[in-house]
């Protein structure tokens, strides 16, 4: 079973990738580039291993569901 540490290494990994290739720009919006980066699929393994319940998905992910409805929505994942 991975863990949130294996999680959180793979973003921490990742961002490091992201500045090393930044080859001196400044970087913008990072935290709305990671949550994007990071919502979309954790939406669709969650929605699959939910077997696409949207109430089971929202309460796997400690959301309301109508929360569910509008990301699903922002993410084109209907």
């Amino acid at each position: 079973m991975k863990s949130t540490n294996d999680i959180a290494a793979c973003i921490q990994g990742a961002l490091e990738t992201y500045f090393r290739d930044l080859e001196g720009e400044t970087p913008s919006n990072i935290y709305a580039m990671v949550l994007k980066s990071v919502e979309r699929p954790m939406l669709e393994v969650t929605l699959r291993q939910a077997g696409g319940n949207q109430t089971l998905a929202a309460e796997m992910l400690g959301i309301n569901r109508n929360t569910l409805r509008k990301k699903i929505n922002e993410h084109h994942l209907l």
